[in-house]
């Protein structure tokens, strides 16, 4: 068998493989970023900081607010974020968005470390609240125009100080000199109150179909590379 077609086809299931990946959106881009990002304790962040050298890093500790407030269940929340969503075409759209929050850290015994509150976007990865209705229930939340029998949700998306967490960010500090995980342009703040395969389902919006067509893809046409590399090698000795 030609070698070059096996490597050919290879990189072709790859490209494939690297296409579905993709097609997660933002969500694959956190995933990456919150599996390879490098583990560090809280003091070393805090360190970090201190010198003005932190890196992009991964600290793992217990949620510890000031001044938390209640959601509905009476659980102590430093953060919640409210996504307002009508339905048009087969396509969710947020028509208002609105956050709550407190100032929190994240701490490991007597150690802990500000959380960028005001940097929390995309990389908020918890179990989403859902709740439905009809676009006609949201009263003065509701666009001008928009019909009223347009399907609607709200998403809520919140943290509590009783819920450990995962942040990955920048270690960096504040002008009154507090250290603070952060990110920037490049490197989004990324927290999440769940386990790393959960965070992982997540953010592939539960879509295990997708998933698992994008691992098998990988991982063949790496194969077929191998497999070729392996024949050019074989007909090279002989």
């Amino acid at each position: 068998m030609d070698p070059q077609v096996l490597i050919l086809a290879g990189f072709v299931v790859l490209a494939a493989g690297s296409l579905v990946l993709l097609s997660f959106g933002a969500g694959y881009r956190i995933g990456r970023l919150l599996a390879s990002a490098p583990a560090s304790s809280i003091q070393g962040a805090v360190d970090a900081a201190a010198t003005g050298r932190g890196g992009y890093v991964r600290i793992d500790g217990r949620i510890d607010g000031h001044d938390e407030f209640e959601d509905a269940a009476h659980r102590p929340l430093v953060y919640r974020r409210t996504r307002i969503q009508v339905r048009r075409g087969g396509t969710w759209r947020t028509v208002d968005e609105g956050v709550e929050s407190v100032p929190f850290e994240i701490g490991d015994g007597p150690d802990a470390i500000a959380v960028d509150r005001g940097s929390i976007g995309p990389g908020l990865v918890v179990l989403v609240r859902e709740s439905t209705g009809r676009a006609g229930d949201l009263g003065e939340r509701l666009p001008a125009g928009t019909p009223a029998d347009l399907p609607a949700r709200a998403m809520v998306e919140q943290i509590s100080s009783i819920e450990h967490a995962t942040v990955v960010g920048i270690p960096s500090r504040t002008p009154d000199g507090t250290a603070v995980m952060t990110g920037d342009a490049r490197h989004p703040l990324i927290i999440t109150t769940v386990d790393r395969d959960e965070a992982m389902r997540l953010l592939a919006g539960g879509d295990r179909v997708r998933s698992f067509l994008a691992a098998a893809l990988l991982g063949a046409g790496l194969l077929l590379v191998v497999a070729g590399l392996i024949v050019a090698a074989g007909q090279a000795i002989l």
